[in-house]
């Protein structure tokens, strides 16, 4: 038995919980519609020129028998979003240039300000799941003492992490566009809306007013 596999274990006789199988997952996932938010450049933030970031409220069903952080982890792995990290989310504004995010919300709950400091305040919860398209800035304002996300990234990009300055705006404007589509809906698969939501379309014309929907 490997290390990994020791400490899993270990874990799970001090916790009570253990990983779910693949079949007991899926059956984890409950089907929800899609809410979409779309955001400007703000001329700091630039957000991503063609799609949402989307959300799925209460997605994922997490019993008690299960480490709820396992669930996301697994979840997400077993659709091709890999690199997976358990925290919280940062909580100055900040966005990825040359990659798309997963969070999945394993515990508690949080205020997030998403798209720049003009943007939507949103209350995620235990269960959910967020997609966010490279450049979707986001920001923790406030949170549950046991908040807690798992993260995740499709292969189909590189992992960075931006801030607000002129020059990393400048960079990012022509690095977004290339992230192309993930080949997979982390929470509902093959099958899922997100690859309907983000498919190649030419960029919409940009302005600094910000939109959600």
């Amino acid at each position: 038995m490997s290390l990994i596999e020791d400490a899993r274990k270990l874990a799970e006789k001090a916790t009570g919980w253990r990983r779910p199988e693949r079949k007991e997952l899926t059956a984890l996932v409950r089907a929800r519609e899609p809410r979409l938010f779309r955001f400007e450049d703000d001329g700091v933030v630039p957000n991503h020129p063609r799609w949402p970031l989307v959300l799925y409220r209460n997605a994922v069903n997490l019993p008690q028998a299960f480490d709820p952080a396992a669930v996301f982890e697994d979840l997400f792995g077993s659709n091709g979003w890999g690199d997976s990290w358990r925290n919280s989310v940062y909580d100055y504004l900040h966005y990825h240039s040359r990659i798309h995010e997963v969070m999945g919300v394993a515990r508690g709950s949080a205020m997030v300000q998403f798209g720049g400091k003009d943007g939507r305040k949103v209350t995620i919860k235990r269960g959910d799941a967020l997609v966010l398209p490279a450049g979707t800035g986001h920001e923790r304002l406030s949170a549950s003492d046991d908040f807690l996300v798992v993260g995740a990234y499709p292969a189909t990009g590189t992992y960075d992490v931006f801030r607000t300055s002129p020059e990393e705006h400048a960079k990012a404007l022509k690095t977004i566009p290339k992230v192309v589509p993930p080949r997979r809906d982390p929470v509902y698969g093959k099958a899922g809306p997100l690859l309907r939501l983000w498919q190649r379309q030419q960029p919409r014309k940009r302005t600094k007013r910000q939109r959600s929907s």
